[in-house]
């Protein structure tokens, strides 16, 4: 299958917002083959739609209750997903894709890690720079490399060529090395509760959407195997609170902590969290 034939044979799922640039509406459609969604259409000039001071990943201040409660669950985070590695990280070579303002590779730097980053966004680069972080701009400037890890956290979604980026990372991964990558499950309790207004759609930045059948057969395709997956437990909090803000205007904490909780809850049984760890690996 090409990135092309992921836009064929698709029909209409939801109309979501952006809620954070631009306030245009955009279908988001259903692939029926590989069990996942496609935001259509495809804005050209799509740099715009990530020049917001409320866009996350590009932004380290702690000036409102939202960026706080962001910074602290991601600083939880670096813990958590570094304890997925290998045992021995010291001196692994580890790449970060969509590293944003550079803070886990800086923790990864101080865990020892030999590490590489690659970034699109300028402003985002200058800030991991001024960490003593230095970021490429494209992924094609890593070349001759191998890297024993790879993550992607919540950067798979933005990706535009799919299928010809995963290749690429494929390439880049070593023999036994390990793949990260953090995705929004569409299946999870909380997305099927905010429906439209569920935040981690955030169209157009979001091109796809993943269920974990879809993650298997992408990376399938690929020769590549997911062999764990793991749990985000905190995202379906914030989710739920940026998705409560979409949907009412307001920043109702107790409801958000509510759905958020019930979701976790529910998916205990059924694995569907509001976002998930994929380890994938070499076949």
């Amino acid at each position: 299958m090409t990135d092309t034939e992921l836009h064929n044979e698709i029909t209409p799922y939801l109309i979501c917002k952006d809620y954070l640039v631009s306030d245009e509406s955009y279908y988001v459609m259903k692939n029926h083959q590989l069990k996942m969604l496609v935001t259509s259409p495809i804005p050209s000039e799509f740099d715009k739609y990530y020049l917001s001071k409320k866009y996350q990943s590009h932004n380290s201040s702690n000036y409102s209750v939202l960026n706080l409660l962001y910074n602290l669950v991601k600083k939880r985070s670096f813990k958590q997903k570094t304890a997925l590695f290998n045992k021995e990280i010291k001196n692994q070579k580890i790449l970060d894709i969509g590293a944003g303002t550079g803070d886990f590779l800086l923790y990864c730097k101080n865990k020892g890690l030999n590490i590489t980053g690659v970034e699109p966004n300028e402003n985002a680069r200058k800030k991991a720079e001024s960490k003593g972080i230095i970021l490429q701009d494209r992924l094609d400037k890593v070349v001759k490399k191998k890297f024993n890890i790879i993550t992607l956290w919540h950067v798979l979604e933005h990706i535009p060529n799919l299928y010809e980026s995963i290749e690429q990372i494929k390439s880049l991964l070593s023999e036994k090395g390990q793949l990260f990558i953090a995705v929004p499950n569409f299946k999870s309790y909380d997305a099927q509760y905010y429906k439209e207004f569920w935040a981690a759609y955030d169209v157009p930045r979001h091109l796809w959407h993943f269920s974990q059948q879809s993650i298997k057969t992408l990376f399938s395709s690929a020769n590549m195997k997911v062999t764990r997956v793991y749990p985000l437990v905190y995202d379906s909090f914030y989710v739920s609170l940026l998705s409560e803000k979409n949907k009412t205007g307001k920043n109702n904490f107790i409801k958000a902590f509510l759905v958020g909780l019930k979701s976790n809850l529910k998916a205990m049984k059924s694995k569907e969290y509001s976002s998930l760890i994929y380890e994938i690996e070499h076949r």
